[in-house]
């Protein structure tokens, strides 16, 4: 064999063997993508944005570079995840396509230039045509499609994979921003629906509401939503939401509506599609969002028309800007303003030609870790927290960061004088993502978790499989007691406003209040003798704590500070008992039949009324006039103690959440499911195989008139 022949066959063999490593580097990014994108919109991501950006741009190269292997199902063809199992899933009247990215102003740019190219190759484009783009900044939630049907909102659903999501149609009912029933807006005479015609003569429009509307919009969870989630989590030492996106998604898949409406969402939107006969929608984008708002919808405040050389103006503009808002943003979506031109650019199979997502270069910085210290919460967590070296980070001067617990810092091995990335968990919460190795000092020695209390020097616990290790000195441990206090003046607890941190602080430090019940002996004249605090934030103060004592049973509950009792339990627990006292005198089995709780809350709720340190409190909140009892609320006879409804079909005087919510009033529980555990059946018209199933387990089955008349009775139903 000729040298020439030789180095032919070797450079052949080396093309095979590149092309080989190529597919199987394609699959493994297939994979690798759809396995990450599955996390990002159903369960919690694994790895930070800007990783997945990287592998789903590598694969987007390696398909470009060798097409044979590019597939139809690949994850750059396809859009979203797919639908989970636990909803029904729904097929989009228009598909909800994603956007594509644009990493930074290079990329941005070459969208530009390919928009241009592609309306040059549109017949009747004028070229002087002077085009305009809409600045809208991308809120990092969970997207949605709503349906309208004469105004009236009839379903909602989540984007899935673009064709097929899932029906959260009762979840989003609970959502702040998704209107029950549209506002009419201006119908001009050639048909144009436009919201600024309110201000012509009213012989020129008529008012209109749309008979079939499908709308797209987001639903975000806010950033001090997020953050007081989080807080509670971390002190009932359950799992974190990674950031906003991730506990909106969590919040709206609840089974229990009444569970996400407790999550405060929210919603924006930004796309309607009018499909009336005979309606025609502004030509522009722009007065389109206008048009939704004047339906009733919740626009984001803050998008923008502008012509081309605005658009990297607005980019610049909000990079810092943005932290400032109340919710969670990594990026500007860019939506060219002619609308009439989206459907002559058309789509990719993965996304419109029309619009991109410019994203922010994920926001992560070096420091160092000058201390490991630890706060001790109200039910005695210990967190530790990294006290780092000052540093700018999205905006604001970071000086500390979670290192969650002590698994946490064994799989980091972070140590004291670690050089660290530090990043923003969704743009909000400082957090150590890595340690430089290579930057540590020779010196350096393993950090070692304290056995013992940072502030009383209790023997630490790790109770059941909890990850968190906690302080059991409850009554004694002065972190507990403030953590405590604080938490008593919050706003979903007594709402005590003018009462903060630094001020808990000194009155604990002079001795005034060492438990809440402190707070209703303060005078004027004791807050005056602290440094800082004037005469009108005195009055201020003590007005609060006295309004507090009208606070509902529910806040007072929740302000107790029990563990594992939220806001929402704390709201089933005065809605079933209607009196402290009711509530003190409960029986395990009374508070674990209560729908949504269960023996671990009932035992912890009972474990708190029987300490003598509790009930002493409740004796001296009472005496101080502290309301025990919901005066106004009436109390529902709890028939259904113990018995399981489920509800099928469609029922003519209530619907079914409505019907639902009026079992577990009376005690029962409202099941979507037929088991052997199912007590009765409602079937209304309509019921399929629920009816089917409860027939084949030989369930009770009822109609609505019998389930009505159980309503009402009186005395407990066998």
């Amino acid at each position: 064999m000729s040298d020439n022949t030789r180095r032919a066959t070797g450079a052949i063999l080396n093309d095979q063997l590149e092309t080989e490593e190529a597919r199987l580097r394609i699959d493994e990014l297939k994979r690798l993508v759809e396995h990450h994108r599955f996390c990002y919109y159903v369960e919690q991501p694994e790895v930070p944005d800007s990783e997945f950006d990287k592998l789903f741009n590598e694969l987007k190269m390696l398909e470009s570079q060798y097409p044979q292997f590019a597939t139809s199902d690949s994850p750059t063809q396809t859009v979203g995840a797919k639908p989970s199992t636990d909803f029904k899933e729904v097929k989009h009247l228009i598909p909800m396509l994603s956007l594509a990215n644009a990493m930074g102003v290079d990329d941005l740019k070459q969208w530009q230039e390919r928009l241009y190219k592609g309306l040059k190759e549109i017949d009747d484009v004028p070229a002087d045509l002077n085009l305009s783009f809409v600045c809208e900044h991308k809120i990092d939630g969970l997207s949605i499609g709503l349906s309208y049907r004469d105004g009236l909102f009839v379903q909602g659903a989540t984007r899935g994979n673009g064709e097929v999501g899932e029906d959260v149609t009762l979840n989003l009912r609970t959502v702040g921003g998704v209107p029950r029933q549209l506002a009419p807006v201006p119908k001009l005479k050639d048909g144009t629906l436009r919201a600024s015609a309110l201000g012509l003569n009213s012989d020129e429009y008529e008012l209109y509401t749309p008979q079939k509307l499908e709308v797209r919009g987001e639903v975000y969870m806010p950033v001090s939503s997020f953050t007081d989630l989080n807080e509670a989590l971390q002190e009932l030492g359950q799992p974190l939401f990674a950031n906003p996106r991730n506990a909106a998604s969590g919040s709206l898949r609840q089974k229990d509506p009444a569970k996400t409406a407790k999550r405060k969402l929210a919603l924006w939107t930004y796309f309607l599609y009018v499909l009336d006969e005979g309606i025609k929608q502004p030509e522009s984008h722009f007065e389109n969002l206008a048009l939704l708002a004047a339906m009733g919808f919740k626009v984001e405040p803050n998008c923008y028309r502008t012509e081309l050389d605005g658009v990297l103006k607005y980019v610049d503009e909000w990079q810092d800007t943005r932290h400032g808002l109340d919710y969670q943003t990594d990026g500007v979506v860019i939506k060219l303003d002619q609308r009439p031109l989206w459907q002559a650019l058309g789509n990719t199979t993965h996304s419109p030609r029309w619009a991109i997502a410019f994203k922010y270069p994920p926001e992560e910085v070096e420091t160092v870790v000058e201390a490991i210290n630890f706060d001790v919460g109200r039910t005695g967590a210990v967190t530790p927290v990294a006290a780092l070296k000052p540093v700018k980070l999205a905006g604001t001067t970071v000086k500390r960061a979670t290192l969650h617990n002590s698994e946490q810092i064994k799989r980091l091995d972070v140590r004291v004088n670690d050089v660290v990335v530090v990043r923003k968990a969704g743009e909000i919460i400082p957090e150590v993502v890595s340690v430089k190795i290579d930057k540590r000092p020779a010196n350096s020695v393993p950090f070692e978790f304290p056995t013992t209390c940072p502030a009383c020097g209790s023997e630490l616990e790790r109770l059941n499989e909890e990850v968190v290790l906690r302080c059991p000195n409850i009554y004694g441990c002065d972190s507990q007691r403030l953590r405590r206090l604080i938490h008593w003046v919050g706003k979903e607890a007594m709402n005590i406003d003018g009462v903060g941190e630094v001020l808990i602080a000194e009155l604990s430090r002079q001795g005034l209040v060492q438990s809440p019940a402190d707070f209703y002996k303060l005078t004027e004249e004791d807050l005056l003798k602290l440094d800082r605090v004037g005469s009108k934030s005195a009055t201020n103060a003590i007005n609060a704590i006295a309004a507090s004592k009208n606070r509902p049973l529910a806040a007072l509950v929740f302000a107790l500070g029990i563990r594992h009792v939220g806001v929402s339990v704390g709201e089933l627990l005065a809605k079933r008992f209607n009196s402290m006292d009711k509530i003190i005198a409960a029986s395990p089995e009374d508070i674990a039949n209560i729908e949504g709780l269960g023996p671990v809350i009932s035992e912890h709720v009972r474990h708190y009324f029987s300490q003598e340190q509790n009930l002493k409190l409740i004796e001296e909140l009472r005496a101080a006039g502290l309301s025990m009892e919901d005066k106004d609320v009436i109390q529902v006879p709890q028939t259904m103690t113990g018995l399981t409804f489920v509800i099928t079909g469609s029922l003519e005087s209530m619907e079914r959440t409505e019907a639902e919510k009026a079992v577990k009033e009376r005690g029962g529980k409202a099941s979507s499911s037929v088991s052997k555990k199912t007590d009765y059946l409602v079937a209304g018209p309509g019921a399929g195989s629920k009816l089917a199933k409860a027939t084949e387990l030989g369930i009770k089955t009822i109609n609505e008139e019998v389930f009505l008349e159980l309503l009402n009775r009186s005395e407990p139903i066998a």
